[in-house]
């Protein structure tokens, strides 16, 4: 197994400690693997938070920051935190004005984020609201969920719920905010290998050379098709018309578009994803207000990538405009 790691039961332990130590602005929970903002509680502004299994960085944590998110609790490798992690971060996180959870729609996820919630309830934290996320445009169920997945519109949803929060409105208007991203994002990704999750050490699934899967999860759950190998293009062209179909986007109406790397393909190969999803718009008549290329959620050293179309009128894209300093994601000033 060919990772710079120690213990793979230390994985998380160490990574944690990894990115504390790197950056200033975050603090870790003793005896937890929930990490907050170092600044934080911020007394009066709603808090946004979010969590899930670990593989997928920068998500979660790499969006705790000013305009973004106040915390987040990880799970061991693509499992949910458990119920008392979520409810410590719930109450690390309040500042008096709410906590609301933004929620990727896997079983494990939802639940323990419930039972986190009611827990934090009796700790006297009163208003807690949960916003679920379920961008996959490519499956309904999955091993891990009943409904879409979700997945990288998610970071959209933490950008847009955060910068509401940081302007000062109150948890149903933030939460709302976070509802309108969801109605309004589509997401599709691919493999072209599959991942090595530390504990096991093989891959997770079997992809022989040469062929792709399309739709597949974050998780390297199984996707919609196993083909031949393809073009930048063809590639593009198939996720994006799943994407648009999803979405309706008609001719005239304004996108943001994200091309996210699965965690083991260059940025030159994003971008020349990105190419052919900037041609394709412009020849559908679909303005594109702003493009994000990179690795926002990840699948660890998944060979993929997958394409987030969000509809945006002037609200959202001021929000997405709107500052933020964090480990992965920084906005303005």
């Amino acid at each position: 197994m060919d990772k710079l790691i120690n213990e793979p039961t230390a994985y998380v332990d160490e990574m944690l400690d990894g990115m504390t130590a790197t950056h200033d602005g975050l603090r870790r929970l003793d005896g937890t693997e929930v990490v907050v903002r170092a600044d934080g509680p911020v007394e009066g502004k709603v808090a946004v938070v979010t969590g899930g299994g670990s593989g997928h960085e920068p998500t979660h944590a790499g969006y705790i920051g000013e305009g973004m998110l106040d915390g987040a609790a990880a799970g061991a490798v693509f499992t949910s935190p458990t119920a008392d992690e979520f409810a410590a971060l719930i109450e690390a996180a309040d500042g008096g004005a709410g906590v609301l959870c933004v929620v990727k729609n896997y079983e494990g996820d939802v639940m323990n984020f419930d039972t986190g919630a009611e827990m934090a309830a009796m700790e006297g934290v009163e208003n807690v609201e949960q916003v679920v996320v379920n961008d996959d445009v490519a499956v309904e169920d999955s091993l891990y969920t009943s409904g879409r997945r979700g997945v990288c519109g998610t970071v959209l949803v933490h950008k847009c719920a955060g910068a509401k929060a940081a302007a000062g409105a109150d948890l149903e208007e933030v939460a709302r905010v976070a509802e309108k991203v969801v109605d309004n994002v589509g997401t599709m990704g691919m493999a072209l290998t599959s991942c090595v999750t530390p504990e096991k050490g093989e891959e997770t699934f079997d992809l022989a050379e040469g062929e792709m899967e399309l739709g597949i999860g974050i998780h390297g759950e199984p996707g919609v098709e196993r083909t031949e190998t393809a073009s930048a293009d063809e590639v593009a062209d198939t996720l994006l018309d799943h994407v648009l179909e999803d979405l309706d986007v008609a001719a005239g109406e304004e996108v943001v578009t994200v091309v996210n790397g699965m965690g083991g393909t260059p940025l030159s190969e994003l971008y020349i994803v990105q190419r052919r999803v900037a041609e394709r718009l412009d020849e559908e008549g679909i303005d594109v207000h702003d493009a994000w290329v990179g690795d926002y959620m990840t699948s660890l050293d998944m060979k993929g990538c997958s394409v987030t179309v969000c509809r945006v009128d002037d609200e959202l894209t001021e929000l997405l405009a709107a500052p933020a300093e964090t480990p992965a994601l920084t906005v303005g000033e």
